[in-house]
């Protein structure tokens, strides 16, 4: 199981990255898209959408299976990844790269720090 070090995990299996200033990027972990199988159809949510952190903000669907993709934080969707309408494919063969999901405005970039790092998460899943 691929599991940067330096991304931020939630129990829901999505991974967080800070880019710049108070914006995180989001995305699917590689365990979920592996659990998942062959992605087919992503929902995302519309820019200037207000997520809630463990909320729905969106679904992938797979040939398996419907999942919701829960918001990590409390936020403003700033950005959403448009190539995953015609390639959600992306999601299982770069889930860290090329298949993020959103990118979200934080009013404190600080909430990251309450999310489990990459021991956390794979303690987490290696127990699931």
């Amino acid at each position: 199981m691929n599991l940067p070090e330096d991304l931020k995990y939630t129990a829901e299996h999505e991974w967080v990255r800070a880019t710049e200033g108070h914006t995180l990027r989001v995305g699917i972990t590689d365990y979920a898209q592996s659990a998942l199988g062959d992605i087919v159809y992503v929902s995302l949510p519309g820019v200037g959408t207000a997520v809630t952190a463990g909320q729905p903000m969106g679904e992938v669907e797979s040939t398996k299976s419907v999942s919701d993709v829960f918001a990590p934080i409390a936020g403003t969707v700033l950005a959403r990844n448009d190539a995953l309408e015609s390639q959600p494919e992306l999601l299982n063969s770069d889930p860290y790269g090329e298949g993020w999901i959103v990118e979200i405005e934080v009013g404190d970039i600080g909430v990251v720090n309450s999310l489990l790092d990459a021991d956390a998460y794979r303690e987490l899943v290696e127990d699931s």
